[in-house]
């Protein structure tokens, strides 16, 4: 599933940061990422320290960048910009301070232009990794808000099985718009799986069927999506069955233009999204892949804080591979 992605990065190597540069995750995963000569791992902590851990757990470090973020040749330089970015909310102390931490440092990294994307959450929460993206990278020109999405895959027999869902982790309630951006950037991270998105607005009314406030939201959000001619098929609301499989489609929605085919799935809420995608990953055995963030001016995403290493390593390329 990741050859494609691999072999575009081994092309054009992209920087990324690690937060957690002593974690013995983080550096399996960053010593094979280098190794392989897929990514240019920076990490973040006292050089000393990460030595000292990358020998304790046999990993080769030799040759990737670690950077002490209280020892920065260029400190003044990011805290000046820090305090231009958060004028009237975070003095020069305030700012200081948070550089100091990892989070905001290998933020401050991606801003300033030193690393390409960032990849934390090994030990911080995810709203530590999400708050200084929003304050400092900020959304991208013409986007309103950070969303989420998950990659579901699974290996068949007949090839391998990939669907992307949203959101499930980052916005609580959408309204029309939101849900319309939000499926426009699930778009975009499906396609950098080669998923052909065919979208479908989740809900429990099929076409009419049922009636409440959130079947009026994703009707809504469907009809704005088809109004931008987004280049992608879209239609809702749909209930799971019907988007899915094509003899329940047949029924319940005969001439849609998804139904029975639809690869990417947006959710009418977390609560639905967030236990939809659990139930396809534990019931349905699928491997998950995610909260892949969108929609930011970089690529900066998180990490369970029970990931191993392998998880670390995916999710580095997901990352680099994000726009």
């Amino acid at each position: 599933m990741f050859e494609n992605m691999i072999s575009l990065l081994q092309k054009n190597k992209r920087r990324i940061v690690f937060t957690e540069g002593t974690d013995p995750r983080i550096l399996e995963a960053a010593s094979r990422l280098h190794r392989e000569g897929i990514l240019t791992p920076i990490l973040l902590g006292n050089p000393d320290e990460i030595d000292r851990a990358a020998q304790k757990c046999r990993q080769d470090v030799g040759g990737i960048e670690k950077i002490n973020p209280l020892h920065y040749d260029r400190a003044e330089e990011m805290l000046r910009k820090m305090v231009e970015l958060r004028k009237g909310k975070m003095d020069e102390a305030a700012c200081r301070a948070a550089l100091a931490k990892s989070n905001y440092f290998g933020t401050m990294l991606v801003k300033i232009g030193v690393a390409d994307c960032l990849l934390g959450g090994a030990t911080y929460s995810t709203a530590d990794t999400v708050r200084p993206a929003l304050q400092l990278i900020k959304t991208k020109p013409g986007n309103k808000l950070v969303s989420s999405c998950f990659i579901l895959y699974r290996p068949t027999d007949h090839g391998d099985e990939l669907y992307a869902m949203a959101d499930c982790a980052i916005n609580i309630a959408p309204d029309e718009d939101q849900l319309v951006e939000i499926a426009e950037e699930t778009v975009k991270t499906a396609r950098i799986f080669s998923i052909e998105p065919k979208v479908a607005m989740l809900s429990y009314s099929t076409l009419g069927s049922g009636k409440g406030d959130t079947v009026d939201r994703m009707r809504n959000a469907a009809a704005k999506l088809k109004a931008k001619n987004p280049g992608f098929p879209v239609d809702g609301e749909l209930q799971f069955d019907a988007a899915f499989s094509a003899d329940v489609a047949k029924v319940k929605a005969p001439e849609s233009p998804v139904a029975g085919h639809a690869n990417t799935f947006i959710f009418p809420d977390i609560d639905a999204g967030n236990i939809g995608y659990k139930i396809a990953q534990r019931l349905g055995r699928f491997e998950a892949f995610g909260p892949i963030l969108q929609g930011l001016n970089a690529p900066i995403n998180d990490l369970s804080r029970g990931c191993n290493a392998e998880e670390v390593y995916r999710m580095a390329i997901i990352t680099a591979a994000q726009k």
